[in-house]
């Protein structure tokens, strides 16, 4: 089961796909886990704001007790930096990748919030849950790695209950031709797939059945979000 081709040649593990765990996972780890450092490393190579990570982790946090979240592509466990203790939530990080996975856990126990997540190995473009399923899908910096965007769109909106949010982040093909190279190497190495434009992103949430959207592009990214009625 893998989204991306493997990438041949010396520089496979350090840009490899996301289900091979290259190094460049663990680096996106720690700038985002070392907001002064880490932060501006992220806006000289982006030109964005860890801040806009950070709020959109933070709904997690506002969350009531038993809700129950879907963190897909959880990745290292970004977005776990939003879940409180003892907040009374079931928090579901779910990966193309065992090794991401792995990564999710061991956040989690960091945090103190290991005993409400539960992890799933799961294709983001043909996810195993029941139709509203969730009262909050996040997918954070995920949408550009896999092959068919507009299908995992689809799937993000079918889990999610009727009230429900959907928040998340992507690099996309319409934000300025200064990033154009890192999309195309990105594309070259096997780290991203094709992507969507602003539109194409916006035409997709639409098409699924959400409403309430938004886009705001900070940098190479767009952080979005969408309702779905109910």
């Amino acid at each position: 089961m893998t989204w991306l081709p493997r990438t041949l040649g010396p520089l496979g593990p350090l840009v490899g796909p996301w289900v091979e765990d290259p190094l460049w996972a663990t680096a996106y780890d720690w700038l985002v886990e070392h907001e002064l450092v880490g932060g501006l490393l992220w806006r000289i190579g982006t030109d964005s704001s860890l801040a806009h990570l950070y709020a959109a982790a933070a709904e997690i946090g506002r969350l009531p007790a038993g809700s129950r979240v879907l963190d897909v592509p959880c990745g290292g466990g970004v977005p776990l930096r939003g879940l409180r203790r003892e907040q009374g939530i079931e928090y579901v990080a779910a990966d193309i990748s065992p090794a991401m996975l792995d990564r999710s856990v061991a956040a989690a126990a960091r945090r103190g919030v290991l005993d409400q997540v539960r992890t799933s190995e799961e294709d983001v473009l043909d996810l195993s849950f029941d139709d509203d399923s969730f009262d909050l899908v996040v997918s954070l910096t995920g949408l550009h790695v896999v092959p068919d965007p507009v299908r995992a769109v689809h799937e993000l909106a079918r889990v999610l209950r009727p009230g429900g949010r959907l928040t998340g982040s992507a690099l996309m093909t319409d934000t300025g031709l200064r990033f154009e190279g890192l999309r195309v190497a990105g594309r070259l190495a096997g780290v991203l797939g094709p992507s969507l434009s602003t539109p194409e992103l916006l035409d997709a949430l639409a098409d699924s059945g959400l409403t309430r959207l938004r886009a705001e592009t900070s940098g190479v990214f767009v952080y979005f979000g969408a309702v779905k009625p109910g």
